[in-house]
Formats: structure tokens, C-alpha cells, sequence
């Protein structure tokens, strides 16, 4: 993988810097998994905050995306 899995939300958020790609997007949930499980987080509460209602993802977007933060979250363990 061409980027380091992000350590802390400033990490994640200076990837917006950065091309979009594949690569770019696997390091960004990578990070968002790791930042999540040192908070002490479990998945249920990942998937409870990717839920909630937001202006920037509609209902199906969020459900997608839920789904494949748990697969990920899977393959980490």
C-alpha cells in the first residue's frame, strides 16, 4: 500500500490532500478502524455513529458503508 495507515483523525483528514484512489480509500478505513478500536470502541458503536442521520451520506450510503467498515473490521481481527 502507496499510504501509512493514519494514526489520529488529523492523519485522515490530511488524506484529503491527496488523489483519491483505492489505496487511498483502503488506508482511510483502515484508519478509521484503528482510531476506533484504541478509543476502546467496539464495532456496534462504529456502526451506531456511521448510522446516525448526516447532510453528507443519504440512508443507503450509510448502510454501505456500515457494511463494509464491519467486513473490514473483521479481516483485522
Amino acid at each position: 500500500m502507496n499510504y501509512p495507515i493514519p494514526d489520529s483523525p488529523q492523519d485522515i483528514l490530511a488524506l484529503q490532500q491527496k488523489p483519491i484512489d483505492e489505496e487511498l480509500v483502503a488506508s482511510a478505513i483502515a484508519g478509521v478502524i484503528k482510531i476506533v478500536r484504541s478509543q476502546g470502541k467496539s464495532l456496534e458503536d462504529l456502526t451506531a455513529q456511521i448510522l446516525e442521520d448526516d447532510q453528507l451520506l443519504d440512508r443507503q450510503q450509510r448502510r454501505w458503508l456500515s457494511q463494509l467498515l464491519a467486513q473490514a473490521w473483521e479481516s483485522f481481527t
